[in-house]
């Protein structure tokens, strides 16, 4: 067939309808990242049925094919209704329909359960549910056992393949001995700089203008978000844990837990004495200040900072690494060591993707 025919045979030929209809809940830094991994050719399959920030949301074709959907729905769009964006995705004709969720709110998490029950899909970077109470993680796994598929590579690591590792070893009939590592991009930044030439807080305050830390870095420097990918961690293992059976170290004097956050970033400096006291004790032995996550193989885990030796694993990251060093029955003798990037909204927003390109 002469290339000319080729082409006219494939110009007629009416064009395929995607696979994959989305709704993406969420349009910040990690939602505006998927939005432009929309735009490229490996997204192709998929076609945005709706699109919502806390406040608006966008259903229409033509506003949601706009490279300005983000910026435009801060100022313009339809109040947001989340049973108008459900039924758009019902109203399209694609044979996998999924709900994206680009957000950390715990009350849109609530609801994956159900809208896993009502036959959608979900992938998500949210780590409130599957790394939260445990009546809500129960929930999760009986919708799962109905037929839905759950995204969730983006919950921890950025995507790193940490919970498909743990899932498959486990499948295998592999059993975890001990877990551990760094699971925090801005506390890996943080304390891979911390050398004691200048004041914690001056590296703080630096790290929150690249935009490594939370705008309040009490998110980060409280431990609670590495403890909930502990548990996401955990349970994916097989140990069925509690938020209160984690014990977490906070790094946030008892002073400044409650005070608003123009005043904690006021009095950064009250965290520089105590950390600088542990780190020069550290030095002295000739070891080195890590934020860690662990886990042994009765279920004990501890997130908080720890000295290691200086030729320790976590020693060697760079910039906002992130480490997972699992030990097994059968990796016993060397742990299998998962190690790159663990943070940023570009690497979380192709989590995503993958999570949902996985679903055709």
């Amino acid at each position: 067939m002469s290339a000319v025919l080729a082409e006219s045979v494939s110009a007629s030929k009416p064009q395929a309808s995607p696979a994959i209809a989305a709704v993406l809940l969420g349009t910040g830094v990690v939602g505006g990242a998927f939005l432009k991994l929309l735009n490229t050719p490996a997204a192709a399959s998929i076609r945005l049925v709706g699109a919502a920030n806390s406040r608006r949301q966008q259903t229409q074709a033509e506003q949601l094919a706009d490279r300005a959907l983000r910026e435009k729905l801060k100022t313009h769009g339809d109040v947001r209704n989340d049973v108008t964006l459900l039924e758009a995705l019902d109203a399209n004709d694609a044979s996998v329909k999924v709900i994206i969720d680009a957000t950390a709110c715990g009350t849109l998490a609530s609801r994956h359960a159900e809208w896993l029950a009502r036959g959608y899909h979900v992938v998500t970077a949210n780590k409130s549910l599957a790394g939260g109470d445990l009546p809500g993680w129960r929930a999760l796994q009986a919708a799962l056992a109905q037929g839905g598929r759950y995204g969730d590579s983006a919950t921890v690591g950025a995507g790193l393949p940490v919970i498909s590792t743990l899932r498959r070893l486990r499948h295998c009939g592999d059993a975890l001995l001990t877990l551990e590592g760094v699971f925090s991009g801005s506390l890996s930044y943080l304390f891979n700089q911390y050398d004691g030439s200048q004041p914690f807080s001056a590296l703080l305050r630096r790290a929150r203008e690249l935009g490594y830390t939370e705008p309040d870095p009490r998110s980060d420097l409280s431990g609670e978000d590495v403890a909930r990918k502990l548990l996401i961690l955990a349970r994916c293992a097989g140990f069925a844990l509690r938020p209160d059976e984690v014990e977490v170290e906070s790094l946030v004097p008892e002073s400044l837990r409650g005070v608003d956050v123009g005043t904690f970033l006021a009095r950064l400096e009250e965290l520089d004495e105590p950390l600088s006291a542990r780190f020069a004790e550290a030095k002295a032995r000739g070891g080195a200040l890590r934020f860690l996550a662990r886990l042994n193989q009765r279920g004990r885990a501890r997130v908080g900072l720890v000295e290691v030796p200086a030729n320790h694993p976590a020693t060697r990251l760079y910039g906002t690494d992130n480490q997972f060093a699992l030990s097994t029955t059968r990796y016993n003798s060397q742990p299998l060591v998962i190690q790159g990037p663990g943070a940023g909204p570009e690497v979380t927003a192709q989590a995503l993707l993958g999570d949902v390109l996985a679903l055709a």
